[in-house]
């Protein structure tokens, strides 16, 4: 006797296409659920690289200071030894080894040494004397010079290991190019620095060195070490004079104690951004908290220095990164509600083809005793082998193409899919088949009637959709704080409006219906009549799959849109036009005339600026005055939105100069006519026009008038030109004439706010999430069309024995799905547009669009796009009739006899 094959192996071989596209369909699924968190963990961690990388080195570095008076027991000989190169070098070890593994140090770039902690006077005076004095400079012994720098000419300063003492009278140093350029010290040179008691300490200059990357830590935690600045006295005026460094052996750093001010050690610990992800960013923070305030600091006390300071910028580069993390993650998470919802619709959708598909095998197996346990099971275990497949391949291959995630994520999301999908046949099945029934009744769209339970739990989730609408609005999501429910509110807007939908579909099909059966031809009413007895079942999941996917779009076509918007009016209103040249001086009057002529310039606005404004009202408010040229200011005010005004009401008709001014300029005012400026070149003014904004002015207080009216000359320090193509370069070779002059271009300020790779990436999650839910509200109106596919062949093979043509029955199906798909692209966009109305005052897209920039424009707030509202809705039209088409197309070339068999049901 054979034993029965087995029933997995069986229905796999009988439909190996089926399994084969569930599997595919799983592992896509599978492949994008596992990949979300990775990619959102990968562009994060981009992100916290780049802020830590992009902040100053004294912004990040980690700085522990000792004073050896204060820290240090014993005479002086116990303070001297504090500061041998050995003692230092010592405690540099103590520290590195006291840092958990989670804060990678870049030791490279990490430096350690003794220095005086204010500048020191200098009696030398052959050394160049400003306004303010003669130099002063910093005595630092910081270690590696030599490792950080290449020789100029001379050689390294040397000091023989515990000879040099705070009574030591000379000492050697090196000082950079920069320094000995600025301050005319050369090779031999010696600089006598005044010693709190005694002579003098004379410091002999033996090498001049060119700092190695100089715009990294070692040399710019502490810039004067590289390149000499001006200081500049109390006095009004202040008077500047120079401030240098000069770099002593590290072995010499004992006689820093014998100078007139503080001497302290130091260790500088420079973070390395490669090691940084954002897994780890919570214990980064806990360990700069510690070194600073906590343990750490205890432990270190007690190893290094009893009152050892720490001090650091990079938790408050942690904190803001943070905070524009987590104003983001909200965004973001509403595109992956709306793609995760719409696959499991289709995935439900699948499970239901498939169980429609084997109805009659199913009941058959009820009828013959099969338990309802049993027929579960079997169906379980078919799907498991190509879910469990599908799932397996998706995940494995998300982490090959994302190692930067982290592993338990991916492995709970594909986990979830594999879950899903296995249940939804084995599920949907049971259900139906709860009870064994030769025949169900009819549950057309028209005559079914919503029970008592669907009904509970539509009102279920119309409040669960008013609470989380009405939580987004009350808090808002630009710190961050919104939860899954409130990240969800759009997808349960597109539920709620895809049941309505589908409680309201009857009444337009039945008035659609009464035309079409009084006029002749049966092609329209029979469209709509089986439109009218598609399946309820069958008609919800489809079109809450196409409504969610169509709200997704919109809400995150809006989303691109409004920060593509902000964008464009942040960089306007930080430029003031497409183009703009600046000068501390005035610019030539040619320049103005030469600019006209580069290629792609259509207008120049020239504008003199002087801050600092007198109004003669007693107040430090500072005003900045603006004198234009009104014919072309105006137009250029016009044509950017920022504050436009008539040219002629800038023109001076008597002896006052009409001004524009902004809201506290004409407060201060009073509206009247004032006289204003220097008592060299007093002028009269009166202010007709108030203006928030202007395009010479970026911010702060301005008063706007003629040019010409302004007594004196005045030659424009600024053009503001017009011509999106302009060219840099052009530009460049055309203000070369001004001197100092500096271009900047408002495209090159659009792109300064996409540098931050967590917008760039919050930005691609988004346009993948939407072009993701195109793909899958497509695959759910294919499998809506294939669930009836067969009823539809059987129906159009018997009205072709009626005489039914082949024209005629492609233009039945096409009609007979082109009510849904217009109810699905109407409602979507809606819907779309609905949930945004409702949704956009609690979020703000300001972090989005440009970060830490976002004050700027103050809250930038969604708004619907129209493109995205409509061009999706249009486009699922032109889907849903060009699949319509092609099945029908497929349909009516097949022969009535291969549709048509005795005892079909269909």
């Amino acid at each position: 006797m054979k034993t029965a094959a087995p029933w997995v192996r069986t229905r796999l071989r009988t439909a190996p296409g089926s399994a084969a596209a569930l599997l595919l369909l799983v592992l896509v699924t599978s492949f994008l659920a596992a990949a979300f968190p990775g990619a959102v963990d990968a562009y994060e961690s981009r992100g916290l690289r780049h802020e830590v990388s992009a902040t100053s080195p004294d912004g990040t570095v980690i700085q522990l200071s000792s004073d050896p008076g204060q820290d240090v027991d014993g005479g002086p000989q116990a303070r001297t030894d504090a500061l041998r190169a050995r003692r230092l070098t010592e405690n540099y070890r103590q520290i590195l080894a006291a840092l958990p593994g989670s804060l990678r140090v870049d030791t490279r770039q990490s430096a350690y040494g003794a220095r005086t902690l204010k500048p020191v006077e200098v009696t030398d005076t052959w050394l160049p004397e400003l306004n303010g004095g003669l130099p002063v400079f910093t005595l630092s012994a910081q270690t590696a010079v030599a490792e950080h720098s290449t020789p100029v000419s001379g050689r390294m300063p040397r000091a023989t290991a515990g000879s040099v003492t705070p009574a030591t009278g000379t000492v050697e140093a090196a000082v950079t190019s920069a320094t000995a350029g600025a301050l005319r010290i050369k090779v031999g040179s010696t600089i006598h620095v005044p010693r709190a008691e005694g002579a003098p300490l004379a410091v002999r200059v033996t090498g001049i060195v060119e700092p190695l990357r100089p715009q990294q830590s070692y040399w710019s935690v502490e810039s004067v070490l590289r390149t000499p600045t001006y200081l500049h006295t109390p006095d009004q005026p202040p008077l500047p004079y120079w401030h240098g460094s000069l770099l002593l052996a590290p072995e010499a750093a004992p006689v820093l104690l014998s100078m007139p001010v503080d001497t302290e050690a130091y260790w500088r610990i420079a973070p390395d951004p490669a090691g940084m992800d954002i897994a780890g960013l919570p214990r980064i923070k806990q360990t700069i908290a510690s070194l600073e305030h906590g343990p750490l600091q205890s432990a270190l006390r007690t190893e290094i220095a009893p009152w050892l300071e720490t001090s650091s910028g990079l938790d408050d580069v942690l904190i803001e990164f943070d905070g524009i993390r987590a104003a983001l993650k909200p965004v973001v998470a509403v595109a992956a509600f709306g793609v995760g919802s719409v696959a499991a619709v289709v995935l439900l959708m699948t499970g239901g083809l498939a169980a429609s598909r084997r109805h009659a095998e199913l009941s058959l197996l009820r009828s013959r005793g099969g338990s309802v346990r049993g027929i579960a099971g079997r169906l379980l275990a078919e799907v498991a082998v190509p879910v469990l497949t599908g799932a397996a391949l998706g995940c494995a291959l998300a982490l090959v193409a994302v190692p930067e995630g982290r592993t338990l994520p991916a492995l709970l999301a594909s986990a979830a899919v594999a879950l899903f999908g296995c249940a939804t046949l084995p599920l949907r099945a049971a259900f139906v088949h709860r009870r064994p029934r030769l025949h169900g009744d009819r549950d057309d769209l028209v005559r079914a009637r919503p029970s008592r339970r669907r009904t509970v739990a539509e009102l279920t989730l119309l409040v669960l959709t008013v609470a989380a609408v009405t939580a987004l609005r009350r808090r808002d999501t630009s710190d961050g704080d919104a939860d899954a429910l409130i990240s969800a509110a759009p997808v349960l807007v597109g539920v709620i409006a895809a049941l309505l939908l589908v409680r309201l579909y009857p009444l337009p099909l039945r008035l659609a219906a009464l035309p079409m059966a009084r006029r002749r031809g049966a092609v329209g009413f029979l469209s709509l009549a089986r439109a009218g007895r598609s399946s309820a079942a069958s008609t919800v999941l489809p079109l809450l799959a196409l409504l969610v996917a169509l709200t997704t779009t919109a809400f995150g076509g809006s989303v691109l849109s409004g920060v593509a918007d902000a964008r464009d009016r942040a960089s306007l209103a930080a430029i003031g036009a497409d183009a703009r040249i600046d000068a501390d001086q005035g610019l030539p009057d040619a320049l103005a005339g030469t600019v006209r002529k580069v290629a792609g310039v259509s207008d120049v606005a020239p504008v003199h600026r002087e801050y600092d404004l007198d109004l003669r009202d007693g107040r430090l408010e500072r005003v900045t005055l603006l004198a234009v040229d009104p014919d072309s200011y105006a137009r250029l005010a016009g044509r950017t939105g920022l504050g436009p005004f008539r040219a002629a009401e800038l023109r001076k008709s008597s002896g006052v100069l009409p001004a524009l001014a902004s809201p506290a300029v004409a407060e201060r005012l009073r509206g009247g006519t004032a006289t204003i400026g220097s008592a060299a070149e007093p002028f009269s003014v009166r202010v007709d026009m108030v203006r928030s904004t202007t395009p010479a002015a970026t911010d702060g207080d301005f008063l706007v008038i003629d040019a010409a009216g302004l007594p004196g000359r005045h030659p424009a320090s600024m053009l503001l030109i017009s011509g999106p193509s302009v060219a840099g370069a052009d530009l460049d070779s055309a203000a070369r004439a001004a001197g100092s002059a500096t271009v900047k271009l408002r495209s090159a300020e659009r792109a300064g706010f996409t540098t931050s790779p967590v917008q760039s990436g919050a930005e691609r999650i988004y346009a993948v999430a939407a072009g993701v839910g195109a793909g899958y509200a497509v695959l759910a109106l294919v499998l809506s069309l294939l669930q009836t596919s067969a009823e539809r062949a059987a129906l159009l093979g018997r009205l072709r024995t009626m005489g039914l043509t082949r024209r005629q029955g492609r233009r039945l199906l096409i009609l007979e799905n082109l009510p849904q798909a217009l109810l699905a692209a109407v409602g979507g966009a809606l819907v779309g547009w609905v949930a945004i109305l409702l949704l956009a005052p609690g979020i703000d897209l300001g972090r989005l669009a440009l970060a830490d920039r976002a004050v700027s424009l103050g809250e930038v707030e969604l708004r619907a796009d129209p493109l995205s509202l409509l061009l999706p809705a249009l486009a699922l039209v032109a889907i849903a009739s060009a699949v319509a088409a092609a099945q029908a197309w497929v349909i009516t070339r097949r022969t009535t006899t291969t549709e048509l068999r005795a005892g079909d049901t269909r």
